[in-house]
């Protein structure tokens, strides 16, 4: 294929990385202000202390740690679809790994966030590394965050610097000169040889055969600080694997999400074709079923042999006035709807599948919220004679205005990325010679 046809993909990213639109900037600045409530609200909680939040005794956790497992199982989800993709070299899967490795790298930088939210002291944070200790699952998990942050930054910088080098001699678009320099430096002088090539392409590989260990120990270390727990509902075996799977449903369905959003924005319909939503269909279709495997054990393992501790655990999540709408509600977002639209052909289209991805991301972020909060208000042993709300946790403005800012720098983050680098590989799609696009596997009738 010609490179003019590449310099046409590449100028298709003029916008934000020559000269961001305004809609970009619009949207940088709604985000920049949704943080900075979340800053006020985080000074409200350092001045005056987690009273003004939802969590007590006996609910010290709330939307906080839920939006640490959230945005970390993204992380590692990330790393793993990335790993996978540059290992078993799908060539139509390329325009998809940039993504991948994005979110994987926005997610081990947002979640750690929220950890830090539920310390009392903040200015006791440095003892987490000055006075660890290994026996202190909290240890294993800030070291497992830390390896797998700096893996995913490594091979992140490593998978770009082709494209940093195509940025510093283009002239598809003029570049301010502070970037071209900037280009410059990041491509450190590559020149497209052989063997820079070479090395570029063995460290990738043993980058991204280290990154899926590393993630799913990192998971696996995550899952087990509540396994470890003899609280009604976390004290399983199947927690690891749980979130390990729980974890790349999410990542999968945020993959389709940006897929269908950049194809939009940058006119990608070349690239990330039906044909690949049909594929990350049948693949969210397969986790689907996973996790609803896991969802029946879990409950089914509880109620078989149950006492009147998890009796009261299992009641919460059926009552109404309690659980039962979250987890109706997430049962509904994460496997009904998704199975009716993914099995049936008809209803099985790029727009259906994103809106699924999409209500899928709902369904798991209510998933973590019920692993947490309702085993957090079931005590070993019923609590009489004081104040409800210290049993029943209510999420505050200050945690909620906390979490949207979260989410906010996330997309902040990727606005980023987006200004420093177009969101698909565009040197190694060239140096294929050509766009590869899956094949169906079969012919429908709106096909």
């Amino acid at each position: 294929m010609e490179n003019s046809v590449f310099d046409q993909l590449l100028a298709k990213f003029k916008d934000p990385i020559s000269k961001p639109s305004s809609s970009w900037w619009i949207l940088l600045v709604a985000m920049l202000m949704i943080i900075a409530v979340g800053l006020f609200a985080l000074i409200q909680q350092i001045v005056h202390g987690h009273i003004v939040t939802g969590m007590r005794d006996h609910v010290v956790w709330g939307v906080f740690i839920v939006n640490f497992i959230f945005f970390l199982g993204i992380g590692y989800a990330g790393a793993i679809l990335a790993g996978i993709f540059h290992l078993t070299r799908l060539q139509w899967a390329k325009p998809l790994h940039r993504i991948a490795v994005w979110f994987s790298l926005i997610g081990l930088c947002v979640g750690p966030i929220f950890i830090f939210l539920c310390v009392g002291r903040l200015d006791r944070i440095h003892y987490l590394f000055t006075h660890a200790r290994i026996q202190s699952p909290i240890t294993w998990d800030v070291m497992a965050i830390l390896t797998n942050l700096i893996l995913v930054s490594t091979y992140l910088y490593i998978a770009h610097i082709r494209d940093f080098a195509k940025l510093r001699d283009t002239d598809v678009f003029d570049l301010p000169k502070w970037k071209r320099k900037l280009y410059n430096k990041l491509a450190l002088n590559y020149r497209g040889t052989h063997e820079q090539n070479h090395r570029l392409n063995r460290a990738q590989n043993g980058l991204a055969a280290t990154m899926i260990p590393a993630a799913i120990v990192a998971d696996s270390l995550l899952a087990w600080l509540f396994g470890m727990s003899l609280r009604p509902g976390w004290h399983s075996t199947l927690f690891a694997p749980e979130f390990i799977l729980v974890a790349i449903y999410s990542g999968v369905a945020l993959l389709i999400v940006l897929m269908w959003f950049y194809r939009r924005k940058y006119q990608l319909d070349n690239l990330m074709t039906n044909q690949h939503f049909q594929y990350a269909g049948y693949l969210l279709l397969l986790l689907c079923l996973g996790f609803a495997y896991f969802t029946l054990s879990e409950y089914i393992t509880e109620w078989y042999n149950i006492n009147e501790t998890h009796e009261r655990w299992l009641d919460k999540f059926l009552t109404i006035g309690e659980f039962g709408i979250m987890s109706f509600a997430a049962i509904g977002f994460a496997i009904v709807i998704p199975l009716i639209i993914l099995i049936i052909p008809r209803f099985r289209n790029a727009g259906s599948i994103t809106v699924v991805s999409g209500l899928i991301l709902i369904g798991l972020w209510l998933k973590r919220y019920l692993i947490i909060v309702p085993t957090l208000e079931t005590p070993h042993l019923p609590i009489q004679d004081i104040r409800p709300e210290y049993v029943n946790y209510q999420a505050t403005w200050v945690e909620w205005s906390l979490s949207l800012a979260g989410f906010a720098l996330g997309v902040v983050l990727l606005l980023l990325l987006n200004y420093l680098a177009p969101s698909i590989p565009v040197a190694d799609i060239e140096r294929d010679d050509e766009i590869v696009v899956p094949k169906p596997f079969y012919k429908t009738s709106n096909e």
